[in-house]
């Protein structure tokens, strides 16, 4: 019989379907659902210290100037880490599938960047996609990934081995239960790492939230911070997601402005959010009085539609609300120093399994 909340640390954590709330979400129009979390028992306990280590080692680095592990360190005494590892793009080499992608990133994350601090892995749920989709067809529409069965089950299997809790909600998607996870985590007081190469999380970058890349190209993963967002974009993280609102989101099936207006590019949109601030508030301005140049001024009269749906399809929907309404919250277990005995003999029996068996 599954347990009613609290978890052990490294258990799975499953939610029966949404169904219609009465608490509102982070986006009105989002509407909240009450969710009921459930897990299954875990297969070993975890520690019971509640330190964590706050290490980030030399050989995590990128030699671009965006990126570069040695900057995730900070000269002044850091607050304990808590690492949110976004696994569905970790189980894929391209587009294809990959159990063997999956192995070699944990492997490296575990030995590399998390060490023993605790880590919360984090999947899409059944359906997660299904409000951006009705909002835009062409959100993900190419994509076949998603919770299924096969690897995904294996995947959950390896991750409770070595004592990671599995956090799965049915009608979100992982990005939206990090956003919620990552708001409680800060209310405690601690830092959050996301491990992902998903740029939707460069919303939530702050003094106290990184990212955490993997880089196939190099093979290694590189901490992403606060400054490497500040010297590529020119603007602070709040506007990020006002501006991939004009820039769109190919990888996801969001298209940007520049279809409409092909003279409106990056270094437009950078310009009018750094002097206005935020996507709504530079509509509103543009409604009532001239904010740039006529091709500008055009495209957001024209087309202020199309640019607050693209917020609505690109914003974290944080769901906080949600959980404590439903009576669930992020299990203080879960922020525990992760027992790591288990690490090399789980991951090596999982590579050679499936390498005899020809399906990693």
């Amino acid at each position: 019989m599954p347990a009613t909340l609290p978890l052990l640390a490294a258990g799975v954590v499953a939610a029966s379907p949404p169904s219609p709330a009465t608490a509102t979400g982070a986006v009105a129009s989002h509407k909240s659902r009450p969710l009921r979390l459930v897990a299954t028992s875990a297969a070993s306990s975890p520690s019971t210290s509640t330190s964590a280590v706050s290490s980030t080692p030399s050989s995590v680095r990128h030699s671009s100037k965006h990126l570069a592990g040695r900057d995730a360190i900070s000269s002044k005494p850091s607050k304990p880490r808590v690492f949110f590892l976004d696994v569905n793009p970790l189980c894929f080499r391209g587009s294809q599938r990959s159990l063997s992608a999956f192995a070699r990133w944990l492997a490296l994350f575990f030995s590399h960047v998390s060490l023993r601090d605790p880590v919360i892995a984090v999947l899409d749920g059944e359906g997660g996609n299904e409000y951006r989709r009705r909002l835009l067809p062409s959100y993900k529409a190419h994509r076949t990934r998603g919770v299924g069965t096969g690897a995904d089950t294996r995947v959950v299997d390896v991750l409770r081995d070595c004592n990671v809790p599995v956090v799965r909600v049915d009608g979100y998607e992982a990005d939206d239960v990090v956003a919620t996870l990552t708001e409680q985590v800060l209310q405690k007081g601690l830092r959050v790492v996301i491990a992902s190469p998903d740029k939707d999380f460069k919303q939530l970058i702050s003094d106290d939230v990184q990212l955490v890349i993997p880089i196939p190209e190099m093979g290694r993963w590189s901490f992403y911070t606060l400054r490497h967002y500040m010297a590529q974009y020119k603007c602070d993280p709040t506007a990020d997601l006002s501006l991939r609102c004009f820039i769109g989101d190919e990888a996801d099936g969001v298209p940007g402005i520049q279809h409409l207006v092909p003279a409106f590019g990056r270094k437009t949109a950078v310009k009018l959010l750094q002097k206005h601030g935020s996507l709504e508030n530079l509509l509103n301005t543009a409604a009532v009085r001239t904010v740039g140049k006529e091709y500008a001024q055009d495209a957001l009269t024209k087309h202020a539609d199309y640019l607050r749906k693209n917020y609505e399809v690109l914003s974290l929907k944080s769901q906080e609300r949600v959980y404590k309404c439903s009576g669930g919250k992020l299990d203080d277990r879960w922020l525990s120093t992760r027992n790591t005995s288990n690490d090399t003999s789980v991951l090596s029996d999982f590579i050679l399994k499936f390498d005899k068996a020809g399906a990693i």
